[in-house]
């Protein structure tokens, strides 16, 4: 099939195996370099099941981010998906949620850990000024990737998505050899609280499957496209982290609390010995540099949609007259990455993440369920979820119990940013609207 330009002046060039890779690099990024030994601490072998269930949920959420996705075609992601069905009151808040509160703030974080595992292995990244000049290097290399073209962001998500995963495969693989019955014994079943909180922990482990739904208006066929890609990238991502799970748990067992910090370079040491944790500790490193890059090749594309809608300033929405990309909005966003990375600002706002992406998938259901109602093109075809309501049901209760879990400090500081954001739409829609007046 030959890639064709959108209305949106963009080119479609990503395919099943690019968006599936995409996927499994957005979701399995730094925190599985840690969660088997939070998981294993507060759950002890059953943990297994709290994966399981947690699957379940998110499960629920990615058929419904399939069928919208397959739906709604333009570029954006969560952000068009809501727009499409509430309007752009409601696709204004959830971009900003999306923008600011996740997708800002986690990819500042990551930068900080890259530097941080370096740091182990080279102290001089410990300095500030050492930092600040690799953020903007590093950060710098991927505007200029992503600029020249979603083909070549997606040729490098692949390639480091690879390079991130030989070494987990390798614990997987030869791990299993080291792995003492004993520890993987049920000795008790943990209290509903317990199960509570380790289950949030985890599904924002798999949370960033959505960052590369963003470009979905560069996918070939995306209705053929979203659905396949998020189904195999799901799958993949899940089988990993349980077969992790087991690999940690099964060797360190009881010991996992002695290496809640790094529990799989503990594997890996157990395995080849130092070299194994020297390697991690660069996995860990390359892992998050590829959600990173991940992030700057999706995110603006979320940007250049609502500057296209005009809730954004106009100068967003430009394209490279020869790379046909949004260029302005990846060097912007690349640019704010960079300042919150070495500013450590974004510390105090994290608290925000945690709430917004919940909220940010809520709608995305809601959504979903809304454009149901909505009558299709005769001949178009959309992937639909099975089983009528029960599955985007199953994905509403689940983010409201999770909801449920935050803290009233968490609730209140997601208000007051809400808030805030509905201040700004309306003032600036009066001033457009009086930017108007003025004009005629």
């Amino acid at each position: 099939m030959h890639n064709t330009t959108t209305d949106e002046g963009l080119k479609r060039v990503v395919g099943v195996p690019g968006l599936a890779l995409a996927i499994i690099n957005g979701i399995i990024g730094a925190g599985i370099f840690a969660l088997p030994a939070i998981v294993g601490i507060a759950m002890g072998a059953f943990g297994l099941f709290s994966y399981i269930f947690c699957s379940i949920m998110l499960a629920a959420i990615m058929l419904c981010y399939a069928e919208i996705g397959s739906r709604v075609t333009t570029s954006g992601g969560s952000y068009a998906y809501v727009e499409a069905a509430f309007g752009n009151f409601a696709g204004y808040i959830i971009n900003w949620l999306y923008f600011f509160g996740w997708s800002i703030l986690g990819s500042a974080a990551l930068m900080n850990v890259i530097a941080d595992s370096i740091a182990i292995i080279f102290p001089s990244f410990a300095n500030p000024l050492v930092r600040v000049v690799f953020f903007f290097v590093l950060i710098g290399f991927m505007i200029l990737i992503n600029v020249r073209g979603a083909k070549q962001g997606i040729v490098l998500v692949k390639a480091i998505t690879i390079i991130k995963l030989l070494p987990l495969l390798g614990i997987i693989i030869f791990g299993f050899s080291k792995i003492k019955a004993v520890n993987l014994h049920l000795e008790h079943i943990p209290s509903l609280k317990t199960f509570g909180d380790t289950a949030l922990i985890l599904f924002f482990a798999f949370a960033g499957f959505e960052t590369t739904l963003g470009v979905s208006g560069e996918f070939k066929n995306p209705k053929r496209t979203v659905p396949l890609g998020i189904f195999v990238g799901g799958i993949v991502v899940l089988i990993v982290y349980m077969l992790l799970q087991t690999v940690t748990q099964g060797v360190l067992g009881t010991a996992i609390a002695t290496f809640k910090d790094a529990p799989l370079a503990a594997v890996a040491e157990k395995i080849v010995g130092h070299a194994g944790a020297t390697i991690l500790l660069i996995t860990a490193a390359i892992s998050c540099f590829g959600g990173v890059s991940a992030d700057i090749m999706a995110t603006p594309r979320v940007l250049f949609a609502g500057a296209n809608d005009g809730l954004f300033p106009k100068f967003l929405g430009k394209v490279h007259p020869k790379f046909a990309t949004p260029h302005v909005a990846v060097t912007i966003y690349g640019l704010l990455i960079f300042i919150f990375s070495v500013s450590g600002g974004f510390k105090q706002l994290a608290i925000l993440a945690s709430a917004a992406i919940l909220i940010v998938y809520l709608a995305v259901i809601l959504a979903t369920i809304k454009l149901r109602t909505k009558k299709q093109d005769i001949g178009e075809k959309t992937f639909k979820i099975p089983g009528g309501l029960a599955i985007p049901f199953i994905g509403i209760a689940s983010i409201i119990w999770l909801l449920t879990s935050l803290s009233k400090w968490e609730i209140l500081s997601t208000i007051i940013f809400i808030t805030v954001i509905c201040i700004i739409y309306f003032f600036m829609k009066k001033f457009k609207k009086r930017e108007n007046i003025l004009a005629t």
